[in-house]
């Protein structure tokens, strides 16, 4: 409680990634040159900005291309002692094709290289989170759905 006797508000950070796939159905992964593990394209929304306006330009940023961003598929409440609580969305990237991968370019030095892998892979290539993320993104894209998770797991349903 605060000196008014108000309780306290969450503040959490939001962050908007893509959903990339193959015409394999691999799922596109990136690595980024500021931290150890790989990741997908997006980032942090910025003061002003949607979540789904923060990864149309976090793409570009990031892979200096700008294909059509789709539906989302997840949302995840990600809380976390070293960085705080955080919301994070993922939208559907759709397919790149051939013409498209060869456009990608590091714009913002942020990258340094893109992969693509299956989804039996994700567990040994990502955090945790991350990769239980993915595999639901991957799940609501084939399911047309939208689906919601917490640290990752989704909640049971009842």
């Amino acid at each position: 409680m605060n000196d008014q006797g108000v309780p306290p508000f969450a503040r959490a950070r939001a962050a908007s990634g893509a959903l990339f796939l193959d015409d394999r159905g691999r799922v596109l992964l990136v690595r980024p040159t500021y931290k150890p593990f790989m990741d997908i394209p997006g980032g942090c929304v910025e003061p002003g900005e949607t979540p789904y306006e923060a990864c149309i330009r976090e793409v570009q940023e990031e892979l200096g291309i700008r294909p059509a961003i789709g539906r989302l598929l997840v949302v995840d409440w990600s809380p976390s002692p070293k960085v705080g609580d955080r919301v994070l969305f993922v939208f559907d990237g759709g397919t790149l094709d051939d013409a498209l991968l060869r456009q990608i370019r590091f714009v913002d030095k942020e990258l340094s290289a893109y992969e693509f892998h299956s989804v039996e892979e994700l567990d040994g290539l990502l955090i945790e989170r991350l990769a239980r993320r993915l595999k639901a993104a991957v799940t609501a894209r084939e399911l047309g759905r939208i689906i919601y998770l917490e640290h990752g797991q989704a909640l049971p349903v009842e």
